[in-house]
C-alpha cells in the first residue's frame, strides 16, 4: 500500500513539474527579494509584472506559496519559511503567473540566501558535510600568470571577499570589499597583500562583468594601485563561479616596473558578511 501510495506521489508531482517546464518564460520585475535575519525567518518578496495577472512562487520545486489571488500590476508577499526544506544555504525560486483569459507563464529563476536555522533539521549532516567540502574547495588558490618587467612568472593567489553588498532580484552582490595575498615564484618581487573594491554586472551569456581596484603592498616599499576587471565565466557547483581576471599593478609616482597578472578562480559571497 505505501509503495503503491509513494509512486502516486512520484507520478503527481512529475506531472506538476513536467507542465511547468512547459511554460513560456514571461519577464518580472523584482524590487525586493531578501530573508529576514531574524527569526520567525520571512522571505520578503515583491515584483512588478507588466500585465495584470494572478501569481504564486515556487521555492525549490516543492513549496508553492499564493502572492496574489486577484489580478495585479503588484504583487507582494511575506512568507515563512520554518517548513521550506532545503539541503543548502541557497533557495531557489520561481514565479507562476495567470493571465484573466486562462494563460499560465514561468518567470526565470532567481536566488537568495537562506540562514543556517532554515535548513530542515533531518538535512543538517548532508548540509554541514557540503558546506566544508565547499569551505575547502573555496580555500584553494587560484594559479596566476604574472609579468613583471618583460619576464613572465607562475604566482598562486587567494582573495576572500569580506563584505558583500546584496540587492534583491539579483543572483551575484552589487559589489563586495576583498582581501588578496598572492606569492609570486622566483620572482624580485614575491608577496603581495592587496585590499580593494569589486563591482559586478550582470550580463546575458556569462554570469557578470567586475571592475575594480585595489591597494597592494610587497611590504618592502614597493606599493601601489591594481585596477582590475574579471569575467564570471560559468557556475561551478551551486555556489561558485569560475573567473578569468586580467589586473594591472603599477606605482603612481612611476617607480620599480609594472606588473600585470591574467588569473582564473573560484568566486563566492557565501562566506563573507551580506549587506
Amino acid at each position: 500500500m505505501i509503495k503503491k501510495i509513494s509512486i502516486l506521489l512520484f507520478y503527481l508531482t512529475a506531472t506538476v513539474f513536467s507542465q511547468t517546464d512547459s511554460l513560456e518564460t514571461k519577464e518580472i520585475y523584482v524590487i525586493d527579494s531578501f530573508i529576514t535575519q531574524e527569526k520567525p525567518y520571512k522571505f520578503t518578496l515583491s515584483f512588478f509584472t507588466d500585465d495584470e495577472v494572478k501569481s504564486e512562487v515556487i521555492i525549490n520545486n516543492q513549496t508553492t506559496f499564493k502572492v496574489s489571488e486577484d489580478f495585479s500590476f503588484d504583487h507582494k508577499a511575506e512568507i515563512p519559511l520554518s517548513k521550506v526544506k532545503s539541503d543548502n544555504a541557497v533557495l531557489r525560486y520561481f514565479v507562476i503567473m495567470e493571465t484573466a483569459d486562462g494563460e499560465k507563464f514561468k518567470s526565470e529563476t532567481f536566488e537568495v540566501e537562506a540562514p543556517v536555522d532554515v535548513i530542515d533539521a533531518d538535512e543538517i549532516n548532508p548540509s554541514l558535510f557540503k558546506m566544508c567540502i565547499g569551505g575547502v574547495i573555496f580555500l584553494l588558490p587560484q594559479p596566476t600568470l604574472a609579468r613583471y618587467d618583460g619576464q613572465n612568472y607562475f604566482s598562486l593567489a587567494k582573495e576572500l571577499p569580506l563584505v558583500t553588498f546584496y540587492s534583491g532580484g539579483r543572483n551575484y552582490p552589487t559589489g563586495y570589499l576583498s582581501l588578496e595575498y598572492a606569492y609570486i615564484f622566483d620572482a624580485p618581487k614575491k608577496n603581495f597583500l592587496r585590499f580593494g573594491y569589486k563591482q559586478i554586472f550582470e550580463i546575458p551569456a556569462l554570469e557578470y562583468v567586475s571592475l575594480g581596484v585595489s591597494g597592494f603592498t610587497d611590504f618592502l616599499g614597493y606599493n601601489g594601485v591594481s585596477p582590475e576587471v574579471s569575467l564570471g565565466l560559468f557556475k561551478a557547483g551551486q555556489i561558485f563561479t569560475v573567473y578569468l581576471r586580467y589586473r594591472y599593478n603599477f606605482q603612481p609616482n612611476g617607480g620599480n616596473g609594472e606588473l600585470h597578472e591574467i588569473s582564473i578562480g573560484l568566486f563566492s559571497h557565501f562566506f563573507s558578511l551580506n549587506f
